[in-house]
């Protein structure tokens, strides 16, 4: 695997383009054209940018997906009124798509947590082909489909059956405590995963060019 550096290197571009652009084109359209216009150019940017990958035979990075289907589904509820209710329920509506994708992108044979891993890992080509390296991703993909499902699920009894401030407490925990555990889950499954498939985790380092002596010069 490479090092943590070279990691985070190749994983900056897919996270601007994913997450951080689609940001600050809501944020500036929120203050300009409000809510709803703030959505729709937001959402604009991640189809271009998924539309311009595929016409170019481009790798659509798993962020930019997500990030697509998130807004997607805050731009069916952006016309919606101001209630509590629809507020909460588009962060809990996202979480179950995502879930839905993460499901639906197995039997394509196109496991989503595979693809994501490559935004932020680039493996090799023998380690990305390998079988049982492959097949993990396709279990993984259907923990995390699992582990968002089962998120919205508990959200939406909360949000229907607790008072606001307790969904909030509740709610502000639950997300991140499920996110983490799942990770957590995942790391493990992939080195008992590696170590049975006879393969070792090595974290690359990065090749210094080689200075010559003033001698060799």
């Amino acid at each position: 695997m490479p090092a943590p550096w070279s990691m985070a290197r190749h994983a900056l571009p897919n996270v601007v383009e994913g997450k951080l652009i689609p940001l600050a084109i809501f944020l500036g359209f929120l203050e300009l054209a409000g809510t709803t216009c703030a959505v729709l150019a937001a959402l604009a940017w991640s189809l271009s940018c998924i539309g311009w990958r595929l016409a170019t035979g481009r790798k659509v990075p798993g962020l930019v997906v997500l990030s697509a289907i998130g807004l997607g589904a805050k731009t069916v509820l952006a016309v919606a009124t101001g209630s509590v209710v629809v507020y909460f329920l588009q962060p809990t509506i996202t979480t179950a798509l995502v879930g839905a994708a993460f499901l639906v992108s197995v039997p394509l044979g196109r496991p989503l947590a595979e693809r994501l891993a490559h935004d932020f890992c680039p493996f090799d080509a023998d380690t990305a082909d390998h079988p049982h390296v492959r097949a993990f991703f396709v279990r993984l993909s259907l923990l995390w489909a699992a582990t968002s499902l089962a998120n919205a699920c508990v959200t939406l009894w909360l949000l229907f059956t607790q008072p606001v401030a307790t969904f909030v407490v509740i709610k502000s925990f639950l997300g991140p405590a499920a996110a983490a555990s799942a990770i957590g889950v995942a790391v493990l499954w992939f080195r008992t995963t590696a170590r049975r498939a006879g393969l070792s985790v090595v974290m690359t380092r990065p090749v210094r060019p080689r200075v010559n002596s003033p001698s060799e010069l």
